[in-house]
């Protein structure tokens, strides 16, 4: 799902000039992603507790296929906005629902393994769907060709999983009231509730962070930096959350709290050292300093998931995950859009600088915040014995 989100990211240069829309244009169709995906978060994000994980599934991945196919086929402005607003749509009811069917899979011998799951799977989609998009781009040379390359195999393989999806058992059984869980709301499990709030800080420091490189990071690294090439254009902003991934992995068996704790810290570092790279227009240094953030971006989500699910029993996970992505993706999304604005009047150069001052004061207050906090509040009744455990 996340691959297919990220693989328009080389082409948005390309997207400027063709459709006539510039870097506002392109920084428009990344919050109408975001907004729609709010939008659907709120009311259609706790859905799958109510209908069941499979069909919610089936349906998104059909959904997303439709938008790959108009994103594809984009000759405006507009067809560009309404194709990311059906993925925000689809992605929006998918992002809750997968990560609670990862975490209703857990071992019950091991349940911290859907949670490095769900912290990893991010990183490494969002990566790979730039990368493989830009080699494509780089390699075939003609934009159409690429595009073709890039976006039919996405739209075949979601299709495919809308299909698969059935081969899984039900992890959810139904919940009566779902035509009242579509009322716009936001919960989270009275269990879970201040840890969430502590937790608030770092979330948004990490997804604000890759808001910036996933909107404008192109633009920043020819821009700025000098990178002339479509593949270069890729390496750099995948390697924001590659690095999140091999981060991830390497702290996977430490307590939630401790890739919490490092990832604010390691964002705060990491974009502090941005603006020493812009500044001196240091290609090697930003990319040490989108290496040192990355780490962040991928461990500090790792360990507010590992904190909080423990928190939740298995009817109320959607629904938090729901309200966790609700807060991601307005950090993900508001912040890049203002970052879009204020390049117009400030220009790229001072509006980026002061957006990572912004995100490394946000950063540094979260590493305090959570290294602060005291030992979590005991599981929601109804959480299971594992899961009490891995608290």
């Amino acid at each position: 799902m996340l691959a297919g989100a990220s693989a328009p990211s080389p082409f948005y240069p390309h997207l400027e000039q063709s459709l006539g829309i510039g870097a506002l244009g392109v920084t428009i169709a990344f919050a109408v992603y975001a907004v729609v995906l709010l939008a659907t978060l709120l009311t259609a994000g706790s859905i799958s507790d109510h209908l069941g994980r499979r069909p919610v599934i089936a349906v998104g991945f059909l959904v997303l296929a439709i938008s790959v196919v108009v994103l594809w086929h984009a000759s405006s402005g507009g067809m560009l906005y309404l194709a990311r607003a059906i993925q925000g749509a689809a992605s929006g009811v998918l992002v809750s629902t997968l990560s609670a069917t990862i975490q209703d899979f857990a071992p019950s011998k091991h349940p911290q393994r859907a949670t490095l799951v769900n912290a990893l799977a991010p990183g490494i989609g969002l990566a790979s769907g730039t990368v493989v998009a830009g080699l494509l781009l780089q390699g075939i040379g003609d934009v159409a060709t690429a595009a073709t390359w890039t976006f039919l195999p996405i739209t075949l393989v979601y299709v495919a999983l809308a299909g698969l999806i059935w081969v899984a058992p039900e992890s959810s059984r139904r919940e009566p009231g779902w035509q009242r869980s579509l009322a716009p709301r936001a919960a989270v499990p009275a269990s879970a509730r201040r840890l969430f709030v502590i937790s608030v800080p770092v979330v948004l420091a990490g997804w604000a962070t890759g808001g910036l490189f996933f909107s404008l990071g192109p633009t920043i690294v020819r821009a700025e930096l000098g990178v002339e090439s479509q593949i270069g254009d890729a390496l750099v902003v995948a390697l924001l959350p590659a690095s999140g991934a091999v981060a991830g992995f390497i702290l996977r068996n430490r307590r939630p709290k401790v890739p919490a704790v490092y990832g604010a810290a390691a964002l705060a570092v990491g974009t502090a050292l941005m603006i020493v790279a812009l500044s001196l227009t240091s290609l090697p240094i930003y990319l040490v300093a989108v290496a040192i953030a990355g780490s962040g971006f991928g461990t500090a989500f790792m360990g507010t998931i590992g904190s909080l699910v423990p928190l939740a029993a298995l009817h109320e996970r959607a629904e938090l995950f729901a309200s966790l992505f609700i807060v991601a993706y307005l950090s993900f999304g508001i912040p890049a859009v203002v970052a879009g604005l204020l390049s117009g009047a400030l220009g790229l150069h001072t509006t980026v600088l002061a957006y990572a001052v912004v995100v490394t004061l946000a950063a540094g207050i979260a590493a305090l915040l959570r290294a602060r906090s005291g030992r979590a509040p005991r599981p929601s009744a109804g959480a299971s014995a594992d899961t009490a455990a891995a608290a």
